[in-house]
């Protein structure tokens, strides 16, 4: 049977297109590491990357947002708990303030500490984070969490300006951590400390008069109930810190037994593509010089 020349080089040429393209698609996976080039190679396991994937970069947007929040919490508790300090401070001297004994000069050099601790706290309510943003102010981060008004009477002069709203930051799947704390408390213990403050202030003050004890007594009490409550809410951030961490350790394992399964799935075996680049490499060269031999036969080697 004969067979024309045209036909044979198109049929040569085709072979060693085909062998040279399965070679060029293993010297490709053996440079990547991956098995599968293009989705065609393998639609199912291409579809089951792709939600690995996708899963995994979500897991590690959980992962940041879980980061950034436990900062923040750690901020939050740390600013909360220096307040607590100032009125334990403020709680002493109201307690000395009370005593029968300190006369009018006394009292006026503990106000004048009392003072200090007052503004402490006042700024420390109005915390901002590192874009200026309130800490303390609910969802109304622009505003400052109390308000002054230097021209209305001691015991008025402080208001609380944000709301209660929360502030939730996605921490997984269907799973949100609030992320900020209110200090709807604080504008009233400052007003109830300002007045006494003034009180104390005033020459010849009798600590023992009824009306004087029973507002440092009042302030006492205020600065319990505020104490409590700030207390009551250092612990819900240390217990959100501790929900945090076990949800990012169960992120990260997730996301190591998502990167194990996607190397089962996706990494190259290269003891099989080393026996196939052989074998295409040989099948190439083995064509090539079939091609040179035949290509150089006429009819009048066989006359």
């Amino acid at each position: 049977m004969r067979i024309a020349s045209t036909q044979y080089h198109s049929t040569m040429n085709t072979a060693m297109q085909n062998a040279s393209s399965k070679l060029e698609d293993v010297m490709q996976q053996i440079a990547s590491g991956q098995k599968l080039l293009k989705p065609s190679d393998d639609p199912i396991t291409s579809v089951r990357l792709s939600r690995l994937t996708r899963e995994d970069a979500a897991l590690s947007q959980f992962r940041d947002n879980i980061g950034a929040l436990k900062s923040r919490l750690q901020q939050n508790e740390s600013l909360l708990t220096s307040m607590n300090g100032d009125m334990q401070q403020a709680r002493d001297l109201m307690v000395w303030a009370a005593d029968g004994g300190n006369n009018s000069a006394d009292v006026a050099a503990m106000a004048s500490s009392l003072e200090a601790l007052r503004d402490s706290l006042y700024f420390a309510a109005n915390s901002q984070d590192q874009e200026g943003r309130y800490l303390f102010s609910g969802t109304l981060t622009s505003t400052a969490t109390v308000g002054f008004n230097a021209a209305a009477v001691p015991g008025s002069r402080y208001s609380f300006n944000g709301n209660l709203a929360d502030q939730k930051v996605v921490v997984g799947n269907g799973v949100t951590q609030v992320a900020n704390v209110t200090l709807q408390e604080m504008a009233g213990m400052l007003n109830q400390l300002d007045s006494t403050i003034a009180t104390l202030q005033t020459p010849g003050v009798n600590v023992s008069a009824p009306a004087v004890h029973t507002q440092l007594a009042t302030t006492l009490t205020m600065i319990d109930t505020t104490m409590g409550a700030i207390s009551s809410k250092v612990a819900r951030l240390g217990g959100a810190q501790n929900i945090l961490d076990t949800l990012d350790t169960n992120h990260a394992n997730v996301s190591l037994s998502n990167k194990q399964a996607y190397l089962s799935l996706g990494q190259l075996d290269y003891g099989d593509a080393a026996v196939k680049l052989n074998g295409y490499t040989t099948a190439v060269q083995a064509t090539q010089k079939a091609y040179s031999k035949v290509s150089a036969l006429s009819l009048f080697n066989v006359l």
